[in-house]
């Protein structure tokens, strides 16, 4: 008889493959917020606090998007430390990406938040190493 696998092992190449892709889509928007403030604050006639808020926000978002794609690589590895680095950015993006952060941050608690869920992920994760 196979044995039944647990609900952390099945939904976790998915929401692997969601923090991929979600990171991604940040980097793009990173990256479009670092060259529209190159290009176009500089010359318009705008107040000069903009071009290093705007600069600070496009790093922010690059920065989030970088730990992102950690995270969903260290999940479809099963890697120890990546459990905890999904559910921080999952807490940070339930507020900050409005609605497409929140759904993924309450899939993302949902899934790697309860108790046992922790011993089935540290279960994969010592199997992966072994």
């Amino acid at each position: 008889m196979p044995q039944r696998r647990g609900r952390v092992e099945e939904h976790l190449n998915l929401l692997g493959i969601l923090w991929l892709a979600f990171s991604a889509f940040n980097a793009i928007g990173g990256v479009l917020i670092l060259s529209a403030n190159a290009l176009f604050f500089y010359r318009a006639n705008m107040p000069p606090f903009f071009h290093p808020l705007f600069t600070g926000i496009g790093w922010f978002v690059l920065l989030k998007a970088g730990v992102g794609l950690a995270a969903g690589f260290g999940l479809m590895q099963h890697e120890v430390w990546a459990r905890t680095l999904a559910l921080i950015l999952g807490f940070i993006v339930l507020f900050t990406n409005i609605p497409f952060g929140t759904a993924l941050g309450v899939y993302t608690m949902w899934i790697l938040l309860p108790g046992e869920s922790k011993q089935e992920y540290e279960a994969l994760a010592s199997a992966r190493a072994a």
